[in-house]
């Protein structure tokens, strides 16, 4: 009885129809398909002067390649380990990866499926701590990597094997060749016993037999690897940090721990060519010749430097080397030519930085155009040819977190006419500060069609700005900010300081990049982002109740901002507002830049974070939501419609997130016993009433409607419902966990315009919808004047129903579809014809939750149907979306469904009305709070969503629609080396004389085998010569199956399957030579002759039987052992070892009856333990065949 009613309960829902399952794989598939913004804790740099290629490894163990827009691949390690160095090899298309662990490895971008990816090829690994890699350098050749370990030894990788090199520079014989030679004099003895981990490793520009090494603590010597010579050495007093040959190899320059760079002469190492130089460790500007030099403040490490010369003064350009007691908590790049000295102030660390040249080796300068920087949490790109050295604007690794992103809008099909206008205002906003220059990293090419339609991606962020991005490609370029502190008196209301470096200020600070992690008022992060692309009209909700109201404009305009407080609490709840302050609008006259400009700005009283927005141009409305309730307004007549308080006193003393609910069998069970104990002891009512009362009871929901029209139905349905006992009932279902406090029930959720039908089934109203977290659905209608008396004549808006969902879960959504199943379009898109009229009949609501869907039918708001999210998986919805799935191969089909994401990371797909799923996936950790809370949909079912704090995740749930990289790396012809050749096999033995009038059949050339006929021959074992005569040989089996013919049936009873044994022998070997002829059948019926031919060479060990002998006695089994196929392969853990010794007990069995041979299932598989000695060991298959 238990099971029965146990299997009423789990019920296994029917499997889809193979024709649905096709349907759904033509509609939905769920794919990552790109990572847009800037990688996440980077760790390494690397760029290909050859190919213009960019690349950037991770801690997280990531490598991710960019070149011109629109190209980028992206690899990852299989553990975590961070990528501490990276090398390309030039115009190879590979790349090499040095990680924490110590470990090498090999990465090419290879052709594959069209596009080109980035694969590992290979990988090494050096064991131990003074093998600990310290500092790498890639031969000029490409052909070698240097690799300084912590032990001081230099070990050589090479790069065409990925081998360690036999030669290895160890430090010890340098130190050897130092005390030998009689030009280190000047080397103190105390290096010459211990100098240090190798820290810096150089090779010479114009001879690529010298070395620069660089030990730790100073020593720097001039190696010649081959000859093992030191030419050079050179002394410092302060520990090395890195080392930089001059372009003409007759100086280098060397950088310390203490600030300080020398440049030494490469022919002399007695002294420094001059005195070292400390930039910044005097309170004045320094002459940099060295006639003032070192002063009184000690400096932080010079961490790299590049000296790079130009057909006029040379680029010095360094890391780090700032005053430890004002300026050591800066992150600085100096870039010095001439009397040009600027100091390029960052806001996070500064990683790695490099130079870009358009000239070849043997030109005589270097001619740096480009310095790029990357820092912890941006790259930047400066202009060196350029006056000012600009920085260029990123077309893609933008640092999407300058400001941390609070909240993100997704706008589809953006019209052009807007489209040019925000291009335009971001060119105009960006025109003073970036260079003009093109993009110089153009590297590979993108196959990518230009979209059609353009996709606008916009930001919220902490500090009061939304930022604007081209979503239509995978480089999400950064295309215009606006800023709404402009409008606010904020606490910190002062001019931001110039981009220019300031007058008199040593050194010369500038600041450089986007990124800045501090706002300067917590109150304007932005929280909600409305958009109206075809009017242009912009709503931004801030955290202290602000809402901007901006329009698009293309001239610059100087006018004050209006400011309309609402008051959302009546003075008479008696409620008292204890958070924050309200941000006071700018009374004087501002001047707005082309772009959005404010008209207004509303403030909600009391001033409580912005939940939700909707905008409806066409009727000139906008709605506004919060935690205590939520507002309409007027945007024509700039005024309020009405205003609604979702606050009660159960809201005020018991406030917190949503309950968890979960289902329980035994209550479930014990409250249906109990209605029927009810059911029988009351027979007074309604019997239908009662079943109907039960049945909503049942299932743990129940609507209550309230109307403004006492004699609507839905009015008796409430209150018959609400006197019913069994409600009460309802409540024990479900085990209810305690609520935390952080969330008032109160919020609004979400608001929604729509003009459907909400009093009478025949007239259609324009509707305010909203939806809050008690579980509560508002409904207002709405009456407009005409469009002749729109200024004059007030809006109005009276609440007209409300729906209270029984098991109380938050609204996250609402939307109302038609008869075919259609979101209400918005009424602006439809008279601009980008989207069809509704169909006005048959129009349901469908409420989302966060543990329920339901759909109700209007106006008489019936439920229709739902679906339990949480009582069946235990997830609670955190973002829906309604999408429109198109088929991939028919443009005439589409569904519109429900997608979803729950608090376990899973994507759902449901469809509408019916709320079937249709899908899931597992799309995100559970434990990802920032992703599931950020995440978004498209209209075309793409989404979006936060990977790391810089980082966007983009996502399709579409089988049509979704953006990937498409690219391609061109190689020129010869560049990439080719693969080391194998090591050559033995030669195959010459074939034997005919044996006994038998020939020696020829291989035929290798044909496809059959599954069902042919089987895959084992690999050949090498054996080794005998080291003497008395020594037994290894015994050794090769075989090789071909299939020799393969014909149509003509008559298939004139031809019988069957096996023929042939063998040939020497004096060493055994060839067994089995011919096997099989009848295949296909599945339409055709039959096939298929021939084979098995050869088997066996190679006897020491017997005390000749091979003959050993030959003479397999045949003899073979005859004595009926039906039986012997099938001689090689050594292998599936088929071990059988020597004729267990050959000869399995025919005695045979013989004796144990072995029968009607059963056609029976398998014998003889193993030895171990290979006997002295025995000629061949591995035999014995499978019993009948007719």
């Amino acid at each position: 009885m238990a099971s029965k009613i146990k299997g009423i309960f789990h019920r296994k829902p029917h499997a889809p129809s193979a024709e649905r399952q096709r349907i759904q794989k033509e509609l939905f598939a769920f794919n990552k398909t790109v990572e847009h913004g800037f990688p996440h804790k980077p760790s390494a740099l690397a760029y290909d002067p050859k190919l213009k290629l960019l690349a950037v490894g991770t801690q997280s163990g990531v490598i991710k390649i960019y070149g011109a827009p629109g190209v980028e691949f992206i690899g990852v390690h299989e553990g975590e380990s961070a990528v501490w160095q990276l090398f390309f090899l030039p115009e190879q298309g590979r790349i090499i990866s040095l990680l924490q662990d110590n470990s090498l490895h090999l990465w090419e971008v290879n052709i594959k499926d069209g596009n080109s990816v980035l694969e590992e090829v290979k990988s090494f690994s050096l064991e131990g701590r003074l093998k600990k890699i310290s500092v790498c350098c890639l031969s000029a050749d490409c052909k070698t990597l240097y690799m300084g370990t912590e032990g001081g030894n230099i070990y050589l990788l090479n790069v065409a094997t990925f081998d360690m090199d036999e030669l290895i520079i160890y430090q010890d014989v340098v130190m050897q060749k130092l005390r030998d030679s009689s030009s280190s004099f000047s080397v103190p003895d105390d290096y010459k016993v211990n100098p240090g981990p190798v820290e810096a490793i150089a090779q010479h520009p114009t001879d690529d037999e010298k070395l620069l090494i660089g030990y730790n603590r100073g020593l720097i010597v001039v190696w010649h690897p081959k000859e093992l010579t030191a030419e050079q050495t050179f002394v410092s007093n302060q520990q090395l940090e890195s080392l930089c040959w001059h372009r003409d190899g007759l100086r280098f320059t060397s950088a310390h721990n203490d600030g300080s760079y020398c440049v030494w002469n490469a022919q002399e190492s007695s002294q420094p060519e001059k005195e070292p130089v400390i930039p910044y460790g005097s309170k004045n500007r320094p002459i940099i010749d060295g006639e003032e030099m070192n002063g009184p403040f000690p400096c932080k490490a010079i961490n790299k430097l590049k000296y790079l010369t130009t057909k006029s003064d040379p680029f010095m350009i360094f890391s780090g080397g700032m005053p430890r007691a004002s300026y050591g908590d800066r992150h600085c790049v100096t870039v010095m030519q001439g009397n040009k000295h600027v100091v390029l102030d960052f806001t996070s660390k500064v990683i790695d930085f490099f130079t870009m040249s358009d000239v070849d080796a043997e030109y005589e300068f270097d001619e740096p155009h480009t310095l790029v920087v990357l820092v912890e949490e941006e790259i930047v790109f400066i202009d060196l040819q350029s006056e000012g050295w600009p920085v260029f604007n990123l077309p893609y690794l933008s640092s999407l977190h300058a400001s941390a992103i609070t909240c993100q809008q997704h706008v589809s099909n953006v019209p052009s006419e807007l489209w040019d206008k925000i291009v335009a205002a971001g060119e105009q906003q960006m025109a003073n500060n970036t260079s003009q220059r093109e993009w110089p990293m153009n590297g590979g090419k993108n196959l990518a069609e230009l979209p059609t339609p353009h996709d606008l991606l916009m930001t919220g962020h902490e500090d009061g700005t939304v930022r604007f991005w081209d979503a239509s490609t995978v480089s999400l370029k950064f295309l215009y900010k606006l800023s709404t502190a402009q409008a606010f008196v904020t606490e910190a209301d002062h001019a931001d300081a110039g981009v220019g470096e300031t007058e008199g200020e040593w050194p010369p600070f500038r600041k450089v990049g986007n990124f800045d992690p501090f706002s300067d008022d917590p109150r304007l992060g932005i929280q909600r982002i409305v958009l109206c692309p075809v009017s242009g009209s912009l709503l931004v909700g801030g955290t202290a109740g602000q809402v901007v109201i901006l329009n698009i404009g293309t001239e610059e305009v100087e006018k004050t901002v209006e400011s309309f407080p609402i008051q959302i609490v009546g003075e008479q709840d008696k409620f008292v507002w204890k958070g924050h302050e309200s941000l006071g609008v700018k009374e004087d006259a501002l001047k707005f830049a082309p772009g959005f400009q404010p008209s207004m700005v509303v403030q909600a009283q009391p001033p409580a974070s912005i939940t939700a927005l909707a905008l409806q141009t066409s009727w000139g409305l906008a709605g506004l939501g919060t935690s205590h309730g939520f507002a309409l307004f007027d945007t024509v007549q700039k005024k309020l419609v009405s205003a609604h308080c979702t606050l009660n006193p159960n809201d005020l003393s018991s406030t917190g997130q949503p309950m968890t609910r979960k289902r329980s069998m035994a209550k479930s069970l014990r409250a249906s016993i109990r209605r029927l104990r009810k059911r029988r002891d009351h027979r007074a009512g309604s019997p239908k009433k009662e079943r109907a009362e039960g049945g909503a009871s049942g299932s743990g929901e129940g609507v209550q409607t309230t109307d403004i029209d006492a004699d609507k139905p839905e009015g008796k349905e409430d209150s018959g419902a609400k006197s019913s006992p069994t409600r009460e009932m309802a409540q024990v279902e479900r085990k209810i966990e305690a609520r935390s406090d952080d969330t008032k029930t109160s919020m609004v959720r979400c608001l929604y315009f729509a003009n459907t039908f909400v009093n009478d089934s025949q007239v259609a109203t324009p509707s305010l919808w909203c939806g809050t977290n008690a579980g509560s659905v508002i409904i207002y209608v709405i009456s407009i004047p005409g469009a002749d008396k729109r200024d004059t004549d007030a809006v109005e808006a009276m609440i007209s129903k409300e729906i209270r969902l029984k098991h109380g879960a938050p609204v996250v959504s609402l939307v109302i579809v038609d008869s075919d199943t259609y979101p209400l379009p918005d009424p602006i898109d439809v008279q601009n014809e980008r989207a069809k009229p509704p169909n006005m009949s048959g129009h349901s609501l469908i409420v989302c939750s966060e543990e329920q869907f339901k759909v109700f039918h209007l106006p008489s708001l019936k439920p229709f149907r739902k679906t339990k999210l949480t009582a069946h998986d235990g997830s609670k919805v955190r973002k829906v979306s309604y999408i429109n799935f198109r088929s991939r191969s028919d443009d005439n089909y589409s569904e519109n469904c429900i997608s979803c994401l729950t608090n376990l990371g899973e994507l759902a797909i449901y469809s509408i009305p019916a709320l079937k799923k249709q899908l899931g996936f597992s799309a995100l950790r559970k434990e990802n709070v920032a992703g599931i809370q950020s995440l978004i949909f498209t209209s075309r079912g793409e989404g979006f969503y936060l990977l790391s704090p810089s980082e966007l995740e983009r996502f399709s749930l579409s089988a049509r629609y979704f953006t990937e990289p498409m690219c391609m790396l061109e190689l020129p012809e010869g560049m990439r080396p080719p693969p080391p050749e194998p090591e050559p096999e033995p030669a195959p033995q010459e074939p034997e004389a005919p044996v006994d009038g038998h020939p020696i059949a020829e291989e035929a050339p290798p044909a496809e085998e059959p599954a069902a006929v042919a089987e895959e021959a084992a690999p050949a074992e090498e054996s080794a010569p005998p080291a003497s005569d008395d020594a037994a040989p290894e015994t050794r089996t090769e075989t090789t199956t071909v299939v020799v013919q393969e014909t149509d049936m003509d008559d298939p009873m004139m031809i019988q399957s069957g096996t023929t044994v042939k063998t040939v022998k020497t004096s060493s070997t055994t060839v067994v030579k089995t011919e096997r002829t099989l009848i295949s059948s296909s599945s339409s019926g055709d039959q096939k002759v298929v021939k084979t031919t098995e050869e088997t060479v066996i190679t006897s060990g020491g017997d005390h039987q000749t091979p003959e002998e050993l030959h003479n006695e397999v045949d003899e089994l073979l005859a004595k052992i009926p039906n039986i196929s012997v099938n001689l392969e090689g050594d292998t853990e599936e088929n071990p070892d059988i020597t004729l010794d267990e050959v000869r007990e399995y025919g005695k069995d045979e013989q004796a009856g144990e072995v029968h041979s009607g059963d056609a299932s029976a398998e014998v598989n003889h193993a030895a333990d171990e290979r006997r000695e002295g025995k000629g060991v061949v591995e035999l298959q014995i499978r019993e065949e009948t007719d």
